[in-house]
């Protein structure tokens, strides 16, 4: 339904040959409907959460594997439960709280650092986006490596290695397609989501040049344009819009898919 109304859109312009749909100016007070600062946002955004997201990602995952090693250290095992716990939890809270949290406690700090502005810009939102990524890359990872991790340990203690130099050498290179994985997905949650942009990068449509810039996603346009619009060319750059953002997670979840098929043999 959203490529068969997004079809008229593509192939029409809008119905006016003097309307670009793929600019970089959006100013329905002059006629000026362009969705390219709209997609560059979603890809800008999803792409530095992503990058901030899945070291820490793979650092976390690295640690848990470790700590919950019976020969591990005390403390380790005692910080094992409380860690694994909350890394779980985040993943049940909902994203308008991270959102609302971020807008009373790291917006100001940013306003702070920055010396003015309203910290509603693109770093805010790529580090709440990381955030709100990490715990399912964290998971997606540990299901992947924590059975070849405790296949291969024994043998490689018997060699002489202990469990980090393990998993540095041994278990990471089997799996790389599970890291990859847990990129691909944290890439296509973060494209699709929309309370973070919306309450935290500024929403202003243009291509961002430094991380306090203000920017504007498909998803929050598509949010906003819903709630001010009802018919009209900027309503139908929704269809576009939606059209563009369902081709992104759809290709997500065939590379997911590949990368399954290519794991199973």
């Amino acid at each position: 339904m959203v490529i068969a109304f997004a079809l008229p859109v593509f192939t029409s312009n809008y119905g006016s040959d003097d309307i670009e749909l793929f600019s970089w100016h959006w100013n329905p007070v002059k006629n000026q409907f362009g969705i390219l600062p709209m997609i560059a946002g979603s890809v800008l955004l999803s792409v530095s959460a992503v990058a901030l997201a899945w070291p820490l990602a793979l650092g976390l995952c690295s640690w848990l594997l470790n700590s919950s090693a019976p020969y591990s250290s005390v403390s380790r095992r005692l910080l094992f439960r409380p860690v694994a716990g909350l890394v779980r939890f985040m993943t049940a809270v909902p994203t308008v709280v991270y959102g609302f949290v971020a807008i009373f406690l790291l917006v100001p700090l940013i306003r702070e650092a920055m010396g003015g502005g309203s910290g509603l810009n693109w770093l805010s939102a790529a580090l709440v986006l990381s955030l709100l990524l990490l715990p399912t890359m964290v998971l997606v990872m540990e299901a992947g490596l924590r059975p070849r991790m405790e296949q291969l340990h024994l043998t490689t203690a018997a060699l002489g290695f202990n469990r980090l130099q393990s998993f540095a050498y041994f278990v990471l290179p089997q799996g790389r397609r599970c890291l990859l994985t847990a990129l691909v997905l944290g890439f296509g949650r973060g494209v699709g989501d929309t309370l973070i942009a919306l309450m935290l990068s500024g929403n202003w449509p243009q291509l961002p040049s430094l991380p306090v810039d203000s920017l504007r996603t498909l998803t929050a346009h598509m949010a906003l344009v819903t709630a001010n619009e009802v018919g009209g060319m900027a309503y139908n750059s929704l269809f576009a819009a939606g059209a563009i953002l369902l081709l992104i997670n759809g290709s997500v979840s065939l590379a997911l898919r590949r990368l399954e098929r290519r794991a199973d043999r």
